[in-house]
């Protein structure tokens, strides 16, 4: 019976910090609209009439784009994240406490966000556009025997928008605009037995037989869904040099419908139905821009994210046939996330009318407070330091190229515990460190 508990207990203990890397996903925003904006850091980019890819910030500023425009590009996101630390396992039942090692470097994996935007002008007050661009995103993975494995060896999420949008010029100085957010959205995530389960088996040589072997799938989830919302804006000239865009983006709601397996759920030899809802957050920009001489500019934002929104997940069964234990639900995590917000100052220099340069700096704040963070939440400040070109090489053709680096602020710590039934109790000590490059590359048509 003690042995049939302290499996019991370890299963628990597994599942509940498996569970909490879908967090990963829905506190992971993408800022990277285009690389037009990215060699600024994003500072002004709901003030700034660049290329078609203002719209992806603010549908009223399409009013400034004239005749027919066509701007494509990506950013490649390069990220650094370490979470160095211990692992702890008390319980009367051991004849000692077990600690390790239980670092992980390079927690997040490469990846690539595309875009694409157009824009027509109808007449002088009517102009629509098209933004097809990514909001939120993350991807992580591990070996399925790497000391971490427990607390998720692989989490993924993509989310591809696609955006409609209109704008009215009402007079020489104000502007407003709108547009539908069709959203699309998948995601997966999954746990594994790290190789030091044997360690607890020789301690206990009577639970050996009954764990499962390093590698062993224990958890996996995967879904997907489609999902609605809007977005608006304005702006305002306030006279022939400085100009104010503000704008509204609505929540998503995505329901992702999927299935469930692994050795937690089904004793992994089957699946289950499954789904999670999550809210896609709301967020909100206030920007300007001032032009300071005919060959210089400063661009600035304010942005704010409803990421209080995320308080707790759970996951629903509603299938026949229902995981391990008759559940049908369960919550996979308490979040108490905050609202955050983010500072950008930027600037923009006219060599000549071929060459353009940018720079830029912000201030990301994060959405975990130091008592919530969890080694599936690394997250911390981040300043940004950016710098760009741009270059005219013809009338209608522009290229962008920019860059960013982004630093967190000192590390963050991180302490987590998890309470096996009673019997056990599982603790990582820790912090989180990093950084990430960003480069990309954005080129705009006027047709």
């Amino acid at each position: 019976m003690k042995k049939q508990k302290i499996t019991l207990a370890i299963s628990i203990a597994i599942l509940g910090i498996a569970a909490q890397t879908q967090v990963q996903a829905a506190g992971f925003q993408l800022a990277e609209s285009s690389a037009t904006g990215l060699g600024r850091a994003f500072a002004g980019e709901g003030a700034s009439a660049e290329n078609a890819s203002v719209q992806a910030r603010n549908p009223a500023m399409l009013s400034y784009l004239e005749g027919r425009q066509m701007s494509v590009g990506a950013v490649y996101v390069m990220p650094s994240v370490s979470t160095p630390g211990t692992l702890t396992i008390d319980s009367a039942l051991l004849p000692q406490s077990i600690s390790m090692n239980a670092d992980v470097d390079d927690v997040a994996n490469n990846a690539l966000v595309p875009n694409f935007y157009y824009s027509s002008q109808l007449n002088d007050r009517w102009t629509w556009g098209l933004a097809i661009n990514s909001n939120y995103g993350l991807s992580t993975e591990l070996d399925s025997t790497a000391a971490a494995a427990i607390f998720g060896n692989k989490t993924s999420v993509t989310t591809v928008e696609v955006n409609p949008n209109i704008a009215y010029r009402i007079d020489q100085r104000f502007t407003v605009g709108g547009g539908l957010r069709y959203v699309y959205g998948k995601g997966e995530i999954g746990a594994s037995t790290p190789g030091w389960i044997s360690a607890v088996g020789a301690y206990v040589p009577s639970l050996a037989s009954s764990l499962p072997p390093a590698g062993t799938e224990l958890k996996y989830l995967k879904g997907d869904d489609y999902g609605y919302g809007y977005q608006v804006g304005a702006s305002w000239q306030i006279d022939p040099n400085n100009r104010i865009g503000v704008s509204y983006h609505s929540k998503v709601d995505l329901t992702l419908s999927g299935h469930a397996s692994g050795l937690l759920y089904t004793g992994g030899s089957s699946q289950v139905d499954g789904y999670l809802p999550l809210e896609l957050p709301a967020f909100a920009e206030l920007s300007s821009f001032h032009q300071l001489t005919d060959n210089w500019s400063m661009q600035a934002s304010v942005n704010w994210t409803d990421w209080s929104v995320f308080d707790e997940l759970v996951a629903y069964f509603p299938g026949e046939q229902k995981p391990l234990g008759n559940i049908t639900s369960d919550v996979v995590k308490e979040e108490h996330f905050k609202d955050n917000w983010r500072f950008a100052l930027g600037t923009m220099y006219h060599i000549n009318e071929s060459w353009l340069l940018r720079a830029g700096v912000a201030l990301d704040k994060t959405a975990v407070s130091d008592e919530n963070r969890t080694i599936t939440i690394p997250d911390s400040d981040r300043h940004w330091v950016s710098v760009g070109v741009g270059y005219a090489a013809t009338k209608n053709l522009n290229i962008d190229l920019g860059v960013s680096y982004l630093r967190t602020h000192g590390s963050a710590p991180i302490n987590e515990t998890q309470n096996m039934l009673g019997l056990a109790q599982v603790t990582f000590d820790g912090e989180s460190t990093g950084h990430v490059w960003l480069a990309g590359l954005q080129v705009s048509y006027k047709i």
